[in-house]
């Protein structure tokens, strides 16, 4: 070190770019696995765009009777297929703050329908932390207060209503909470089945690995739109919305676990004849303590992977069931339900905002499977 008469240091050595290129090699490889998982994470954009909106959209879930300004089944007997309503800041020129214009309805006797007029001279202050109708939060805590709400003699109908008079924005949120959920239960129901007969199959083999395969091709050689349809036909009509929504989250778990067993087999396979596999049986240790503790670990990326692009298959599958009138049911609120209401093609050609249900479910199939990619991609750190 070279001290100049600043007072400051410097190096006498030069520059080696090599070698500080091979001191961040060792220092990437004596990095914690997650730690070099996040890294390679935080580069694929999409995969972490899609992975905050997707916690975003889970973490509101308990709270969207607080954020929606009507309850899920609220009808308004005078707005029937009332269209999307603006929210305005500026009334003419001056800011006033959020507000809405008043809508009426008025028979049109050309065309047989309601129109709705809008009276741009009062202009109504949106009303916010304000009480409105009851409902539980969390499911569990009862309330009245909402994020925000009409003023009396107003609406605030921001993506129009449905044909009984009911709130779409408010019925995309309460729909959330079961379209999103399902995935859930479902995917839950299938790594159950899917790890446990895959990992009995590929360590064990012979016989019991000779039935499982049977089992896996005859499931995979049904064809899956019928099966679904033909085991949701057999719920029974006068069951509750819930017991409704916890069985078609196990039936599409039942019918998506052959693919994830046959994964999981053909990685036991190999993995089975490694020398730490080995090494772990002469110890003495136990066949299900080989597979949790030496054999699943290895496999996880792979299984945290598979799990996020299964999830949008299986809000897919809920949304087709209720769409066909085979699924979730009413009172119960889906985004496949509300699909349901929009089945008559003249009907959307009329009023296309009975259509907005398929938005959330394109945007989260969406962010399911960059997140997805992301992962795949981020969960082998040491790849290029």
């Amino acid at each position: 070190m070279t001290e100049l008469p600043d007072g400051r240091y410097v190096d006498d050595e030069p520059f080696d770019p090599k070698a500080n290129i091979q001191a961040l090699e060792r220092r990437d490889l004596d990095a914690p696995n997650r730690v070099l998982v996040w890294r390679k994470f935080k580069q694929h954009k999409l995969g972490l765009v899609s992975g905050i909106f997707l916690l975003f959209c889970y973490l509101i879930l308990p709270f969207v009777g607080f954020v929606a300004p009507y309850t899920a089944n609220e009808r308004n007997s005078d707005y029937l297929y009332a269209p999307p309503q603006s929210v305005h800041l500026l009334h003419e020129g001056k800011f006033i703050g959020p507000f809405v214009y008043p809508t009426v309805a008025e028979a049109d006797l050309v065309t047989f329908q309601w129109k709705f007029v809008t009276d741009t001279t009062r202009p109504m202050p949106l009303q916010f932390f304000c009480e409105g109708s009851d409902y539980h939060l969390a499911g569990l805590i009862p309330s009245n207060r909402h994020l925000f709400c009409a003023p009396e003699g107003a609406t605030v109908f921001l993506w129009g209503s449905d044909r009984l008079g009911r709130d779409v924005f408010s019925r995309i949120l309460y729909g959330a909470q079961l379209s999103l959920t399902v995935g859930l239960i479902g995917i839950s129901v299938s790594f159950f089945l899917g790890i446990g007969f895959g990992s009995i199959a590929g360590y064990f083999g012979g016989k019991i690995d000779w039935v499982i395969n049977r089992v896996i091709e005859i499931l995979r050689s049904l064809p899956e739109l019928p099966l679904w349809l033909a085991l949701s036909a057999a719920v029974p009509s006068n069951w509750g919305p819930v017991a409704v929504f916890f069985i078609i989250s196990i039936i599409l778990g039942i019918l998506d676990w052959p693919g994830l067993a046959r994964s999981v087999r053909a990685k036991f396979l190999s993995l089975r004849e490694e020398e730490y596999v080995r090494a772990a049986e002469m110890m003495g240790a136990s066949s299900g303590r080989v597979i949790r503790k030496h054999l699943l670990p290895n496999f996880m990326s792979h299984l945290i992977a598979s799990a996020t692009l299964s999830i949008p298959a299986m809000i897919l599958g809920e949304t087709a069931l209720s769409f066909l009138g085979l699924g979730l049911r009413a009172p119960a609120v889906s985004w496949g339900v509300m699909l349901n209401d929009a089945q008559n093609l003249a009907s959307i050609e009329i009023y296309p905002w009975t259509a907005i249900p398929m938005l959330p479910i394109i945007v989260v199939v969406l962010a399911f499977n960059f997140l997805g990619d992301g992962l795949r991609d981020s969960l082998d750190p040491y790849a290029d």
